[in-house]
């Protein structure tokens, strides 16, 4: 007799989590996720049977991350979270990161007894509004302030299981300071309507702020500024605007021909200027961190006019302010520019032939710099989210 092979299907429970509008959101903004429990074997499956879960809650928290070697911080008390770390019965929405945990809000719970029938799935919703005075997602060289969902959920006599779904916060200054106004508030009070108004209030200040980062990056001006080194005047600098968003292109324009000294070469870099506040410095004076996300170089001897266009990428952070931390952004210029009067040798062939030029095969040159500070905003959270490197789903199984 063949002998008999009995296989054991392990129950389980799948866990989906969906941010339903993208992993993007604005300081202030109300993020919803809904959140599905399914028990995903079939009635007709012979180990089918009905599973049960002890209760889910849900959480939204930011860990902070800073380089030892570059920011010194006070020590923190996180004597609590390291005791609850240690007993895997109580919902801690961090155990196991790194970091400190700087924001959360308020757990939720989503139920507390739920039993799923073979091949049956239960959703919730899940909505929270974020701090509008929450620092932005943020991966520098210094610091970082990662922003995670977690949603925890637990069988009886079992573990707790974290289900984290990562997103990115934007911050729009003047949000925090801008009152709506009240027209309701003469209108009689309906408890059942809370809801409906909480979605209504989150999409005006979806408005609100789509409406304050046209007006401050549509406003165009000519800026001339004069490129200059100590032997003369090399040209002129033209640039429309210096307040954009992430996901625009900066614009500028070159003329030399208003120069007496001429340039070889130039370069332009988009940087991010990441600096410590003077009090969490590891050594005083340590230097700033810069970072570049678009360069354009080109050879311009002889040239009279030219131009660049630099991306400000979509998935960058815009430019903000902590107590711990600065950023800001700035075109930083190089020139290379000649060390005598005539930057080429003309040699002249037989009348019957062309005039042609030559390069010098040596030549003195000086070089300089220059840097011009810009304003770099936010976005419509709904564009940036289609770079996100997040997805707006995730699960685990249980």
């Amino acid at each position: 007799m063949s002998p008999v092979c009995s296989r054991i299907v392990q129950a389980m429970i799948e866990v989906l989590a969906k941010l339903g509008r993208g992993p993007v959101f604005l300081a202030g903004e109300v993020l919803e996720c809904v959140i599905t429990f399914t028990n995903p074997l079939s009635a007709s499956s012979t180990s089918a049977s009905s599973e049960m879960l002890a209760w889910a809650s849900a959480q939204i928290h930011c860990q902070f991350h800073a380089s030892e070697n570059r920011v010194a911080l006070p020590p923190s008390d996180g004597s609590k979270h390291d005791v609850q770390a240690e007993n895997e019965t109580v919902f801690v929405p961090n155990r196991g990161e790194r970091g400190q945990c700087i924001l959360s809000t308020p757990p939720k719970i989503l139920f507390c007894d739920l039993r799923l029938d073979p091949g049956e799935s239960k959703s919730y919703s899940y909505c929270e509004t974020l701090p509008v005075d929450a620092p932005p997602s943020f991966r520098g060289q210094s610091v970082k302030y990662v922003y995670k969902l977690t949603v925890g959920c637990q069988r009886v006599n079992s573990p707790i299981k974290l289900l984290r779904v990562p997103f990115r916060v934007l911050v729009l200054h003047g949000l925090k300071d801008y009152q709506f106004p009240q027209d309701e508030a003469v209108a009689p009070s309906n408890p059942f309507l809370e809801e409906e108004e909480g979605l209504k209030k989150d999409s005006r200040l979806a408005d609100l702020a789509t409406e304050l980062l046209m007006v401050a990056t549509s406003r165009r001006s000519l800026h001339l500024y004069n490129i200059s080194n100590t032997r003369g005047k090399v040209g002129t600098f033209c640039i429309f605007k210096t307040v954009y968003k992430i996901g625009e292109d900066v614009i500028g324009t070159f003329k030399f021909s208003e120069g007496d000294i001429p340039c070889l070469q130039f370069s332009v870099s988009l940087q991010t200027e990441e600096s410590i506040q003077e009090e969490f410095q590891r050594r005083r004076g340590q230097p700033v961190s810069f970072t570049v996300h678009a360069r354009h170089q080109e050879s311009c001897l002889h040239t009279t006019q030219s131009s660049f266009s630099l991306p400000i990428p979509l998935s960058s952070t815009p430019g903000f302010t902590t107590n711990i931390v600065s950023l800001k952004w700035r075109l930083h210029f190089e020139f290379v520019t000649s060390g005598e009067s005539a930057a080429t040798c003309l040699v002249l062939g037989s009348q019957s032939e062309a005039v042609t030029w030559t390069g010098v095969e040596q030549m003195e040159v000086d070089t300089f710099s220059w840097d011009l500070p810009i304003k770099v905003l936010p976005t419509n959270p709904i564009l940036a989210s289609y770079v996100s490197q997040f997805s707006s789903t995730n699960s685990i199984t249980i």
